[in-house]
C-alpha cells in the first residue's frame, strides 16, 4: 500500500525555504521558458476551452470555466509576465491552482503552452530567485532551479496569483450576480 503522504504538509512547505527536501514541481512552458509551481499547489490539468469571457477583467484575466459546476476564474500567465497573450494551441492545458485568500481556498486557472512533467528537484539544486536579469517581475519568481544543466523558474504563486488580483475576480464575480441598474 501506498501513501500520498510523503511530503510536508502544504501549510509547513509555503512557509519554509524556497524548496523542501524531496520537493516535487509541475513543470510546464510559457512564451518558450520552462516554469514550476510546487505539486501541493495542483490541484488538476484539464484541456484549454470553455472560456466565457467576464467584462471589466484586468487583461490578464481571459474569464472563467465551469470546474464541475463550481465558477473557476482563468489567469493567462503570459499576460500577467507583461507579455503577449497565450496563442492556444493542442497542448495548451489550464492547471487548477488552488490558492489562499483571506484564509478561504480559491481555485484558479492559469493557461500555459503546455505541460512537461512532475520533477523532484532536490534542496542542493535550488537557488534563491535572482534580484535582477529576468523577464518579468522578480516577485513572481520563488527560486530557480536546476535540471539536467537548465534552470526552472519556480514561480511564487502567492505573488503571481496576488490578493489583490483574486479580490478583482472575486468583486466582478459578485457584481455580475446582482442585477444590473437601469
Amino acid at each position: 500500500m501506498t501513501s500520498s503522504a510523503t511530503s510536508t504538509p502544504p501549510a509547513r512547505a509555503a512557509a519554509a525555504a524556497p524548496a523542501v527536501e524531496g520537493q516535487q514541481y509541475l513543470t510546464f512552458v510559457v512564451g518558450g521558458e520552462l516554469f514550476a509551481i510546487g505539486i501541493l499547489r495542483i490541484k488538476e490539468i484539464i484541456e484549454y476551452g470553455g472560456i466565457t469571457t467576464v467584462p471589466m477583467m484586468p487583461s490578464c484575466i481571459r474569464g472563467v470555466i465551469n470546474l464541475r459546476g463550481a465558477v473557476v476564474p482563468v489567469l493567462d500567465l503570459s499576460a500577467r509576465f507583461g507579455r503577449a497573450p497565450a496563442t492556444a494551441t493542442r497542448r495548451t492545458c489550464i492547471v487548477i491552482v488552488e490558492v489562499e485568500s483571506a484564509g478561504e481556498a480559491q481555485d484558479i486557472g492559469v493557461i500555459v503552452d503546455a505541460v512537461n512533467e512532475v520533477l523532484e528537484i532536490p534542496a542542493g539544486d535550488v537557488e534563491p530567485a535572482p534580484s535582477f536579469g529576468a523577464r518579468m517581475e522578480a516577485r513572481f519568481i520563488r527560486a530557480m532551479g536546476k535540471v539536467n544543466g537548465r534552470f526552472v523558474i519556480i514561480l511564487d504563486t502567492d505573488q503571481v496569483l496576488a490578493e489583490d488580483m483574486i479580490g478583482d475576480i472575486a468583486a466582478a464575480g459578485a457584481a455580475s450576480d446582482e442585477p444590473q441598474a437601469a
